[in-house]
């Protein structure tokens, strides 16, 4: 590896490393006590392998995911990329990089959540998001430059100091299904959108990583190298916050107040243990670093999907598509952190099974190229059970009986199922246009 391929690691590093993601990693150590290993394994796995995954492969093919779904059909291109740019833009984390802001600057101070300041503090912040997104320049680039390497500095520092003061502290003993923790952390891990922020950003990020490589390299290498550092950093961050919140000790009282007053757990867990580690002073600067490194989240979220729907819907005007989005944000951020988070679930269980299936088909196109038919079988039958699987827990009792549903991977057998048939079907239509030739031939 040379020094260029650790500067693109890094930069990948710093395209994933959003501030809305280190909320998780504390939360889920928390709740998963004595079966903690599992649980983050789990996130690791989708929270920083499949969205590494999904860069590599992108690199691979010319034209990037756009020219690769478009293969297999045109309106599943438009749609799955359409509904993944919504979700991690003003859905779900573009809201959420407000809501965060609010919960991490005003909560420590209110002591609880007031929909009045709420609603100011969110306008100042998609108001500020709107014109810094209406009016590009090299502002908001620079201090996401040196906002990432000053937050990554602070959360090492955190991490060090609460870690020394955490030692030797139990973890909470829990029931012994280590299976199940591994498949809860994973679903943990699609909080962070980062998978499908992998295929939204594909093209942008490997654009950004051609633009500082090594022309004698190829892309594909130098893409793989920097996904190896950068998921080395990003599972460091995160399994460390993990066991920080994984030891701390959090009084009934606390958490019936916490639920009552609907504040999220990741939030307070990463107030108080800075608290504990730095005093208030120390608080209120890592808050407010946090704060604008959402910011600028914020505002690359907004431009980027801006452009995107310009691009792919030119009838309105990216002033226009970024206004929307920014309105639809703050609406949304006014919901609640923890209100957020829990809308965002179902639309997660249904498009990240569709991206997982996506990644892999693609995956092993590269090794063993398949029929596009097999590729839309697949995709169509874990987009069918996805969507039925969220919109008809409770309703269909079939759905309860599906294999491996316990796991929330119930999609898992119909992709292989689709992917099968798909060759099958290819294979026997072959076959017959093989023999008309034959018998072509022979007359």
């Amino acid at each position: 590896m040379t020094k260029n391929t650790f500067i693109i690691g890094f930069m990948l590093f710093a395209i994933f490393f959003g501030a809305g993601n280190l909320i998780f990693p504390p939360k889920l150590g928390f709740e998963t006590g004595t079966e903690f290993l599992p649980s983050i394994s789990g996130f690791v796995l989708t929270g920083v392998g499949l969205p590494l995954l999904g860069i590599i492969v992108g690199a691979f093919y010319r034209g990037g995911y756009m020219a690769a779904l478009r293969q297999i059909h045109p309106w599943f291109s438009v749609l799955f990329l359409v509904s993944i740019s919504l979700a991690v833009g003003p859905f779900f984390a573009g809201p959420r990089t407000g809501a965060m802001s609010y919960e991490m600057v005003m909560i420590p101070f209110l002591k609880e959540a007031d929909s009045l300041s709420q609603l100011l503090f969110t306008l100042g912040y998609f108001a500020l998001t709107l014109w810094l997104s209406l009016n590009p320049s090299k502002m908001v680039e620079r201090i996401g430059s040196i906002l990432t390497p000053v937050l990554l500095l602070a959360i090492i520092a955190l991490v060090v100091k609460a870690g020394l003061m955490l030692v030797g502290k139990t973890p909470l003993p829990m029931p012994a299904a280590s299976q199940t923790y591994f498949f809860n952390g994973a679903i943990n891990g699609y909080l962070t959108m980062d998978a499908l922020a992998s295929i939204a950003f594909s093209t942008m990020v490997l654009g950004a990583i051609k633009s500082s490589a090594v022309k004698a390299v190829s892309l594909q290498k130098q893409t793989i190298f920097a996904a190896m550092i950068a998921g080395v950093a990003l599972a460091f961050i995160y399994i460390s916050l993990g066991w920080v919140g994984n030891h701390l000790i959090i009084s009934p009282d606390v958490l019936a107040q916490l639920h009552q007053n609907k504040q999220d757990l990741g939030t307070y867990i990463l107030n108080h243990v800075t608290a504990m580690a730095f005093g208030e002073l120390g608080r209120l600067v890592l808050n407010i670093i946090v704060s604008l490194a959402c910011l600028t989240t914020a505002v690359g979220l907004c431009a980027s999907i801006s452009s995107y729907f310009h691009q792919q819907f030119p009838r309105f005007s990216y002033r226009t598509y970024a206004i929307l989005f920014c309105l639809i944000s703050f609406v949304i951020a006014n919901l609640g952190l923890k209100e957020v988070i829990g809308l965002s679930l179902p639309v997660l269980m249904i498009l990240y099974p569709i991206t997982i299936t996506v990644i892999l088909l693609l995956l092993i196109n590269l090794f063993l190229p398949m029929p596009i038919l097999a590729h839309r079988l697949a995709i169509g039958l874990v987009t069918l059970v996805s969507i039925l699987s969220v919109l008809g827990s409770g309703k269909m009792d079939f759905l309860e009986q599906l294999p491996l549903k316990p796991y929330s991977i119930e999609w898992l057998p119909f992709a292989l199922m689709g992917l099968v048939a798909g060759y099958l079907l290819h294979w026997r239509k072959r076959q017959g246009i093989l023999s008309i030739i034959q018998e072509s031939k022979v007359k």
